[in-house]
């Protein structure tokens, strides 16, 4: 059977023109996407519009305020906090890009073939996504951190296997619904071998709640990142990272630099807010129920 998904699916799924269209007609997901788009390019950018050198330090100008000659102030070394809230973009994005690849690469494939060929299969791959399930996300990834040593190839790894869970029982659960339909038994049917069957048949047919968790997983992969990084479990000094540089400036909250952390904390919190809107907008874009009640 040529086909790769069923006739119903593929009439509700909108052409890329109109899904964009749909996409910016919610607000918020439009908000959040530009949140996402504003970021990618500083982080892109960064380089050539940072105002300074983010690792240069500078005594004469410690503990500047922001104004002047330094929009957002300086840091306790006098280095330009602009300069490292850019570069730390290009960090953070890029860590939530590898964490969640490693979580989909694995976790997706686990999910299909669990609930593809049941049985002690199915007992075997679920029960060890129970298990990584079973601590909480913070915790297992600073074990996992801690064990692997800190540095920023830790901290990918880390988030990453701690996301692979939530993209198993997803694809599970996709699976489970889509392995019996009809143009699936057909293929079956007729010898059509099963790693076809998952990757032609089922596969894009799962991608919309997959693409949806995906957008979400980046949020939770920046701030799982960056409280690594806090903790002293990421990036290592003096490399420019939102996290970091929270860790490095809450020492002086209290004498009154309050610039240290709230841009860098401002910083994560728009970027996991545009990845959580866009998320959220994705979701009722791809799913036809939601798109006929509006």
């Amino acid at each position: 059977m040529s086909t790769a998904s069923s006739p119903g699916q593929q009439k509700s799924a909108p052409k890329p023109a109109r899904f964009l269209r749909l996409l910016l007609r919610n607000r918020l997901a439009a908000i959040g996407l530009g949140f996402i788009v504003l970021w990618t390019i500083a982080a892109i950018v960064a380089p050539w519009i940072a105002p300074y050198n983010p690792y240069v330090p500078d005594m004469a100008a410690k503990l500047q305020p922001p104004g002047g000659a330094h929009m957002l102030g300086t840091d306790n070394f006098g280095r330009d906090i602009l300069s490292r809230v850019l570069y730390g973009a290009r960090i953070s994005i890029w860590t939530g890009l590898i964490a969640v690849s490693i979580s989909f690469v694995i976790g997706v494939p686990l999910g299909g073939i669990a609930a593809y060929y049941r049985g002690r299969t199915e007992t075997i791959i679920m029960r060890l996504l129970d298990v990584l399930l079973s601590f909480p996300s913070l915790v297992l990834s600073m074990a996992i951190a801690a064990s692997i040593g800190a540095g920023l190839f830790s901290a990918m790894i880390a988030v990453g296997v701690v996301g692979i869970p939530e993209f198993g029982r997803l694809m599970y659960g996709q699976t489970i619904s889509l392995r019996e339909k009809e143009y699936v038994e057909a293929s079956r049917s007729i010898g059509v071998k099963d790693r076809v069957i998952l990757l032609r048949h089922i596969l894009p047919n799962a991608l919309a709640p997959l693409l949806v968790q995906a957008t979400l997983g980046m949020g939770f992969a920046i701030l799982t990142a960056s409280s690594l990084s806090f903790l002293g479990l990421g990036v290592k000094p003096p490399t420019a990272e939102w996290g970091a540089m929270i860790a490095e400036g809450r020492e002086y909250i209290i004498s009154g630099e309050w610039w240290l952390v709230t841009f860098p904390g401002l910083s994560i919190a728009t970027a996991i807010l545009g990845f959580n809107l866009l998320g959220d907008g994705l979701r009722d874009v791809m799913d036809p129920r939601l798109r006929s009640g509006k």
